[in-house]
């Protein structure tokens, strides 16, 4: 998409307190990259809103994959800041050409979509434009008409990237938090398990969903961040698995199928690598996960 528009203009007013915008024309290329500690300090905006909203924006937020690596809550934080604008039937939501600095998502009305003079699509809502300001924010793409009265709920670049960026750094201090706690990796050196918390992917599950199952090709070595897991052997529950405890390495160690069955006992966060990042960060590690393999041999032996 890369449209919206510039607030406060003709036959557009804001509600619900949302940031001025600068009237300064902005470079195509992206803005200078933001404090570390700035964004560490970020107090997030609240902006009130009904349930409907909410519910519209997090559908359009949850299908758009620039909001994709966040979490549920960094996407809660998402919805929280984000401000209504209102537009009038006939007015520009936004104008081919200005600068953009506004991502939306259409909550009521209609709206065509003009590129130059012709017409090229239509929103409608629960659509949502005006990504590429928030990464880029280059010059508006297209121009979006209100056909009627528009509410559309907004958020800024600046807000965005604080919650991107404080989501990062969150993150990563929480993945070598947990490697600290993991055995395998304690004899590694400190770059080599800032290398692996790097290299890490979140991931979450539900009670009783299945994250592994034996007899399958295996593809991911996972360590649990929160929650606990069960592990069972042809059927029958051989084992638990807590916070900070790993599995899937047999598979990937060993290129055969799953040798167990791990299920999620309570919503449970792991963190994953595949096989490509686990051979190469976890090098270091082999003859301690192939020590580890052992365990399930036990378990297969007390599962007969």
């Amino acid at each position: 998409h890369g449209l919206p528009k510039k607030m406060g203009g003709k036959g557009s007013k804001q509600g619900g307190g949302g940031p001025k915008q600068a009237t300064r024309r902005r470079s195509a290329l992206s803005g200078p990259s933001m404090d570390p500690e700035a964004a560490k300090n970020w107090q997030k905006k609240v902006v009130p809103k009904s349930d409907d909203a909410v519910e519209r924006i997090t559908a359009a937020i949850n299908g758009n994959v620039l909001f994709s690596h966040l979490n549920k809550a960094e996407r809660a934080d998402l919805v929280d800041c984000m401000f209504e604008t209102k537009t009038e039937s006939g007015a520009n939501i936004i104008t081919q050409g200005d600068d953009g600095d506004n991502f939306y998502v259409l909550g009521s009305g209609a709206a065509d979509v003009f590129v130059n003079t012709d017409k090229v699509h239509n929103y409608t809502p629960g659509d949502s434009f005006g990504e590429l300001a928030l990464i880029y924010g280059t010059p508006r793409a297209a121009t979006i008409t209100a056909t009627e009265e528009c509410v559309c709920y907004a958020i800024d670049r600046d807000s965005y990237r604080h919650i991107l960026m404080a989501s990062v750094m969150k993150q990563r201090e929480t993945y070598e938090k947990a490697l600290a706690q993991v055995k395998i990796v304690q004899d590694l050196d400190p770059y080599e398990r800032s290398q692996m918390a790097d290299a890490l992917q979140s991931c979450e599950y539900k009670a009783g969903e299945a994250i592994i199952t034996q007899g399958e090709e295996g593809e991911d070595f996972f360590i649990i961040l929160t929650g606990e897991c069960s592990v069972t052997i042809d059927g029958n529950e051989v084992g638990t698995l807590k916070e900070a405890e790993f599995f899937g390495e047999i598979a990937l160690l060993t290129h055969k199928p799953r040798a167990a069955t791990i299920t999620a006992k309570s919503e449970v966060t792991c963190a994953k690598l595949d096989r490509t990042r686990f051979e190469r960060v976890l090098g270091p590690c082999e003859d301690v996960l192939r020590r580890n393999m052992e365990n399930y041999e036990k378990f297969k032996a007390e599962a007969k």
